[in-house]
């Protein structure tokens, strides 16, 4: 967006786009049964009361206080829903449910606080030095992008919810089975560029996302499709999770002290396989990308011989072409639309590795957006001249600790506005809950 744009029009924008993902997340929130609100699905996370107070906490902290030197809505909760949790060290959290407040209090604050905002930007300038933070929409674009994410996070939490603690809505997905079978392609050396430029036209980016850089990566051949449920059958069958060979230290360690034996989407079923799909358990879909671990996608990929994806690596088979220019997704410029790919909440589950032909990348790679965040072995770290966000100081930095690894791509539940091929996801290596998928290299 151009800084020429009327006030008027700036307003109608993050308006428009602040209530989409409103309606997303409230969305999320509808499909938890009564009573079901103060579980905590994910044991190293809140519980889930948490996050009904924590979008607008967080709006509210960073649009009304920081952005405008506003006073508190309520000062207790404004610190209480103020930050979530990184599960690094193992502890788990302990607070019983009786810890939070009631439903009905959160409500009201959570409705207060959308009014708040809501009133602040019908007057809020786009272009006034007395609030800088504002220009171009920074905080709004913060504040947007942030509920975007947990919209995904949240759908995570959501999934690992036992089946009758949800509002079902969907019909049982559909297994076909129509596995198109591992396939390399050879990518030529050559250059992938990383990052955004700083500057004060440039698109928005979170702070991890600047300064752009240049890497020269060499030939190597990678997997045309993500590995798939029956690629990596194939690895359980082969007692994968019991040969300490594929694994590094630490994360045989966390596999042998959790039991940990397949992947956490599946459920052993007598002699055969089940797929904790959103609101059903369903036949393993053999086609559907395997959702795993860093430390498990790591194991399998040494079990091939080969290893990870480098985040260049991942940026040179998406966007490069063979003619050595660079596109801005891997199917062209043209912004992303659902005939691209599995993302933008269009489904709760995966469907079949090469489902979308139109999204394939001019190497001929597939399924480069979507249908799964894409694991690397690339530590999370800063580019060349990070600078933190003044007014968000620990986003990243608080992450560039050795222990989490770059993602890139984007899931099924992966908003528009987050699969630019600039955006860096992370995790920690033992994390199994995020839909992460992965493909193989040979370099």
């Amino acid at each position: 967006m151009s800084a020429v744009i009327p006030a008027a029009e700036w307003r109608h924008v993050f308006a428009s786009r602040l209530a989409e993902a409103r309606d997303l997340t409230d969305s999320l929130f509808k499909k938890v049964c009564p009573g079901a609100l103060y579980k905590r699905p994910i044991p190293e996370r809140h519980r889930i009361i948490f996050y009904l107070g924590h979008l607008e906490a967080f709006d509210w902290n960073l649009i009304g206080k920081q952005g405008l030197d506003l006073p508190p809505i309520h000062e207790e909760f404004d610190q209480l829903f103020a930050f979530g949790i990184d599960p690094v060290d193992g502890g788990l959290p302990q607070d019983p449910p009786s810890a939070w407040p009631a439903e009905s209090i959160i409500r009201k604050y959570v409705h207060e606080a959308r009014r708040r905002i809501d009133d602040c930007l019908q007057t809020l300038s786009f272009d006034d030095v007395r609030h800088p933070l504002f220009c171009r929409g920074l905080l709004l674009n913060v504040a947007i992008e942030h509920r975007l994410m947990h919209a995904e996070t949240f759908a995570y939490m959501l999934h690992q919810l036992p089946l009758d603690q949800k509002v079902h809505e969907s019909p049982e997905p559909q297994v076909k089975n129509s596995n198109p079978g591992y396939r390399q392609i050879e990518i030529p050396e050559g250059l992938a560029t990383l990052g955004l430029v700083r500057s004060e036209r440039a698109p928005f980016g979170w702070d991890n996302e600047f300064e752009r850089q240049q890497v020269h990566v060499p030939r190597f051949a990678v997997d045309v499709y993500n590995v798939t449920n029956g690629d990596f059958l194939k690895f359980v069958e082969s007692g994968g999770y019991a040969d300490r060979s594929l694994w590094k230290d630490s994360d045989w360690e966390w596999i042998t002290s959790k039991n940990i034996s397949h992947p956490g989407f599946w459920k052993k079923n007598g002699n055969g396989w089940l797929y904790r799909a959103m609101f059903a358990e369903i036949p393993l879909p053999l086609d559907w990308p395997v959702y795993v671990s860093h430390a498990e996608a790591n194991a399998y990929a040494r079990w091939r011989g080969q290893s990870l994806p480098t985040e260049a690596q991942w940026h040179r088979a998406a966007l490069g072409t063979p003619q050595g220019s660079e596109q801005a997704f891997p199917w062209g410029n043209e912004p992303p639309d659902r005939s691209r790919g599995n993302f933008d909440s269009a489904r709760w589950d995966p469907v079949p590795v090469a489902s979308f032909p139109e999204g394939r990348s001019a190497f001929g790679v597939e399924d480069l957006i979507g249908n799964g965040w894409e694991w690397t072995t690339t530590v999370f770290e800063p580019f060349p001249r990070f600078e933190a966000f003044s007014f968000y100081p620990g986003y990243s930095a608080n992450f560039f600790d050795g222990r989490h690894f770059v993602m890139k791509g984007g899931s099924a539940r992966t908003a528009a506005c987050l699969l630019r091929p600039t955006f860096r996801n992370w995790f920690q290596a033992h994390y199994p809950y995020m839909y992460a998928t992965f493909r193989c290299v040979e370099n």
